[in-house]
């Protein structure tokens, strides 16, 4: 019942967030006009709001519909309606000069057509429901019932979410009326045609450009950071106390003092969700997200690249916790974001998935959309999201295995306490046999890279710059610089030979890996010190290990490449 007064109070008070500001003129112009019709105008654009809160908020806890679509959809949707609104208020003339509106299919597109006319019910409802999205973001009372409460109650979350939304209804008509009275003490609408709804035809356009801009964001923040209308607080505060009740009689406040939902938004970031997923590896083809298994299980997100020898040595330990906890309540999913364009074939992930043996879920991140959402900068990394949707653990690069198999116990006990569940947790942490380990600080060589964009370790050519180079190898090199011999293609991920050729590289390290590939296959002599160690054929575009050495210190590589074609990408070391 108190959060039921609290989504009430909260939808009222959004009215004042400076998130909502900038769009109050679009709410209070669409109703003005000299008729009896403004409050019924009035009504309907807010009641149009209202529901479309409701509506997307439903679809987007209910189906995959909205998954792919990027965060920056909903701000050009938006902005985009109410620009149109606000050329045809500004130019009124403009739709009926438009030739192609004299020829729609009355039946088909009359809705859309009588929408955008300003004295429509029509455009009404379009304005009212294209605002929506944006009105739902600027409450954490709506985060709580769309992250916590609609996953558990689907009845109690439509009621919250119902009492939100005729909260902000009831302000929104409150603000309007008065707009309303004012201007029409003014006596300066009676011309719909005139200056002053030009005028606010002139508003919605730079309201609709501030929101696909960005700028209402700045300015929301401008005004937080000046102290002023920051309701968010009062929200906060609220939502704050009816945790401390809660918790006295909540399962939440067990002996192993686990934090409640309120703790936990303080505390820790709501997991984003997977965004424009461009294949799906391990789970037949079907969608997956990360809010499906919200109040059910624990899920750990490793960020991940095939050719990275980094993620490579994490493998085992992420099949090791699959094995061990899948049954008791934990979900991995792994999110594949290349590196390379080759990195980008399906195919290719798929073959690596099996070469690793993941019988975990793989989702391809192509455009990095979900690496951006997380705001992740590293191959490899680990985020746990716990069963309220929270990231309550992180861990970037390789290490520290043991640390973070006792976060997904500890996160695994509270999804027994919270799901009133007995699994057996087991409390030690084990280590995979034929793991790769690097011994910290012992690497003396960075990741070197071939293609033009990053090679500015290339020691005898022209780095940064694309196209052919004719090279040649001095008699003395330096440590961790690179050195080419022969005809040489610069691209911008990798550098590709044109006959016969070489590459010497003097590192400090025990392994040497070597990211390449070539279309029809090319011999490769590696020696280490001037001692032929072995011969390789390139082909798959994948991670090859040239050199396993017994111990660190400093050796030189040197590759002999017997024809044309192969295509060099990286060095990295162990």
């Amino acid at each position: 019942m108190t959060l039921l007064i609290i989504s009430l109070v909260a939808g009222m008070l959004t009215v004042l967030a400076p998130c909502i500001l900038p769009l109050l003129p679009v709410i209070v112009g669409r109703s003005l006009t000299d008729s009896t019709l403004s409050k019924r105008r009035l009504f309907v654009v807010v009641t149009s709001l209202g529901l479309s809160i409701i509506l997307f908020t439903l679809l987007l806890k209910a189906s995959t519909l909205f998954i792919d679509i990027p965060q920056d959809f909903w701000k050009w949707f938006s902005g985009g309606i109410i620009f149109i609104f606000g050329l045809v208020s500004l130019f009124p003339e403009l739709w009926e000069k438009l030739s192609f509106t004299a020829t729609i299919s009355q039946k088909s597109n009359a809705v859309m057509t009588e929408g955008f006319k300003k004295d429509t019910i029509w455009g009404d409802i379009i304005v009212g429901a294209s605002l929506g999205p944006i009105f739902s973001a600027c409450s954490p009372t709506y985060f709580v019932i769309l992250a916590t409460v609609l996953p558990v109650s689907l009845a109690l979350g439509i009621l919250y979410l119902f009492t939100f939304s005729l909260g902000l209804a009831l302000s929104l008509v409150v603000v309007a009326l008065l707009g309303q009275k004012i201007v029409n003490k003014l006596g300066i609408v009676s011309n719909p045609r005139g200056w002053f709804k030009r005028t606010l035809g002139l508003i919605f356009i730079i309201v609709a450009i501030a929101i696909v801009s960005g700028y209402d964001k700045k300015l929301q923040i401008s005004l937080l950071e000046a102290g002023f209308l920051d309701v968010t607080k009062i929200e906060q505060k609220l939502l704050d106390k009816d945790a401390q009740k809660s918790d006295v009689s909540n399962i939440e406040s067990t002996e192993d003092s686990l934090l409640s939902v309120m703790e936990k938004n303080k505390k820790y970031k709501i997991a984003p969700e997977l965004s424009s997923i461009d294949g799906y590896i391990n789970t037949d083809n079907l969608p997956i997200t990360i809010s499906e298994y919200r109040g059910k299980k624990v899920v750990l997100l490793d960020i991940w690249t095939y050719s990275c020898i980094n993620c490579q040595r994490t493998i085992p330990y992420l099949n090791s916790w699959y094995k061990t906890y899948e049954d008791r309540g934990l979900v991995i999913i792994g999110l594949h974001t290349p590196e390379f364009t080759f990195e980008k074939v399906q195919q290719n992930v798929e073959d690596a998935v099996k070469k690793f043996d993941i019988k975990y879920p793989v989702v391809l991140d192509n455009d990095f959309s979900t690496w951006n959402a997380y705001e992740n900068r590293y191959w490899p990394r680990k985020y746990l999201i716990d069963i309220d949707g929270f990231i309550v653990y992180d861990h970037a690069g390789e290490g520290d295995y043991d640390i973070t198999e006792k976060a997904i116990q500890n996160a695994l006990f509270e999804r027994n306490a919270r799901t009133e569940t007995n699994t057996v947790i087991p409390t030690t942490t084990s280590t995979p046999e034929g793991v790769m380990t690097v011994e910290s600080g012992k690497v003396g060589s960075p990741e070197i890279y071939f293609g033009s964009s990053r090679n500015e370790d290339l020691a005898n050519g022209n780095a940064g710059v694309s196209g052919e180079q004719n090279l040649t190898i001095p008699q003395s090199v330096q440590l961790n610089n690179l050195y080419l011999g022969g005809n040489w293609n610069m691209t911008s991920e990798f550098a590709e030979n044109k006959g016969d050729a070489s590459v010497t590289f003097k590192y400090n390290a025990k392994d040497v890996y070597f990211v390449g590939g070539s279309k029809d296959g090319v011999r490769v002599e590696v020696y280490k010190d001037e001692v032929l160690l072995k011969t390789i054929t390139v082909k798959a575009e994948q991670l090859y290990t040239l050199i396993e050495g017994e111990s660190y210190g400093e050796h030189t590589l040197k590759m002999k490449i017997k024809g044309s074609g192969l295509q060099a990408f990286t060095f990295t070391f162990g």
